[in-house]
């Protein structure tokens, strides 16, 4: 029997406000706490980012709360937490974040055999006459699967 990937905590607006071109799975660094926090749902990934700093990528801005039952040495909530790749991903990436104007963001936060993993989408922003397309798109499906 295999145990499946348990998202503790996933981007859901992520889909609307960008366009998906490629994911990849990366290990995360997190301290006891943080681990524990999660597995709790204690956190967020509301606008966070992923930025290359000499072949690390680090993840900004992701809201991991405090562990309930910690003491004096929690974790801080917002700290920059580093991201764990390939050297060969990581400069393929990077290459792809310069040349093309993407963004790299954290789409999902899940434990995969123990260690916890994060889910990474090589995004491009979307405007609002997409967004508006979209919409419009996933409608016309809605109302043909009605009528039949």
């Amino acid at each position: 029997m295999k145990k499946e990937n348990k998202d503790f905590v996933t981007y859901r607006k992520a889909h609307y406000l960008f366009t998906i071109e490629e994911t990849f799975e990366a290990g995360i660094v997190l301290l006891g706490t943080e681990v524990k926090s999660l597995r709790d749902h204690g956190g967020s990934l509301i606008d966070n980012y992923i930025l290359i700093k000499d072949l690390t990528p680090i993840l900004k801005n992701a809201h991991i709360a405090p562990y309930k039952y910690g003491n004096i040495n929690n974790h801080p909530e917002k700290r920059d937490r580093t991201l764990l790749l390939h050297k060969q991903e990581t400069r393929r990436l990077k290459a792809k974040v310069r040349l093309k104007g993407l963004t790299l963001i954290a789409l999902s936060i899940y434990q995969k055999r123990g260690r916890m993993k994060v889910k990474i989408g090589v995004c491009k922003g979307k405007t609002m006459h997409d967004k508006r397309r979209n919409l419009k798109e996933k409608e016309a499906k809605k109302e043909i699967k009605h009528q039949f």
